[in-house]
C-alpha cells in the first residue's frame, strides 16, 4: 500500500532533477543566464546542486520500495 506514494514521489523527484540538469546544461552551453541578476557561476552551482539533491531523493524513494 505504501509503495504507490513512494513510486510517485520518486518519479517526480527524478523527473524534476533530470529536466533541471538538461535545462541548466543547455543554458550554459548557449551562454544564456541561468538566473537573472545572479552571477553565472553561483546560479549554475545552485541549480546543479538542486538537481543533484532532487535526483538523490528520487533514487532514495525508488530504492525504498
Amino acid at each position: 500500500m505504501e509503495s504507490g506514494p513512494a513510486i510517485f514521489a520518486g518519479a517526480v523527484f527524478a523527473l524534476f532533477g533530470g529536466v533541471l540538469v538538461v535545462w541548466t546544461g543547455i543554458r550554459v552551453r548557449r551562454g544564456e543566464p541561468v538566473a537573472q541578476g545572479v552571477s553565472q557561476l553561483a546560479s549554475v552551482t545552485l541549480a546543479s546542486l538542486a538537481a543533484m539533491v532532487s535526483l538523490g531523493l528520487g533514487a532514495y524513494c525508488l530504492t525504498r520500495l
